[in-house]
């Protein structure tokens, strides 16, 4: 059964640093891209961050690029979020979730159902 758990959220000032964790388990996680997702009150879920199966690709939607570095350990079958320079629009539910490829571009379609995700509110 393939499951991920986040964690690692919380309330964060604007301008603070938060890191998340997904540990993932159920499948080969080193064949796989793997992404962290956000879905703030009332908007659809977007891509933040994504990795390639062996993390030499990385990606970044505008929004966030420059403040979140995504990271993964193959080993332990974890990926991790370091997310810097915060703003009240980083304000969300964070999940991870896997690929149907190692490629990126296949994290567009996510391939498992979503885990409980891990709030981050950032707030003054």
């Amino acid at each position: 059964q393939v499951q991920f758990v986040e964690s690692g959220g919380g309330l964060a000032q604007p301008g603070g640093s938060l890191r998340l964790s997904c540990a993932a388990s159920g499948f080969t996680f080193s064949n796989y891209a793997i992404g962290w997702y956000r879905q703030a009150p009332g908007k659809g879920r977007e891509l933040v961050a994504a990795i390639s199966n062996s993390g030499g690709t990385t990606n970044y939607p505008d929004s966030v690029k420059g403040r979140f570095t995504i990271s993964r350990d193959n080993v332990k079958n974890t990926v991790s979020l370091q997310m810097n320079s915060l703003n009240p629009e980083d304000t969300a539910v964070y999940y991870c979730n896997s690929g149907k490829t190692y490629r990126v571009s296949s994290l567009y379609d996510p391939t498992y159902s979503w885990g409980q995700g891990t709030q981050v509110t950032v707030s003054s």
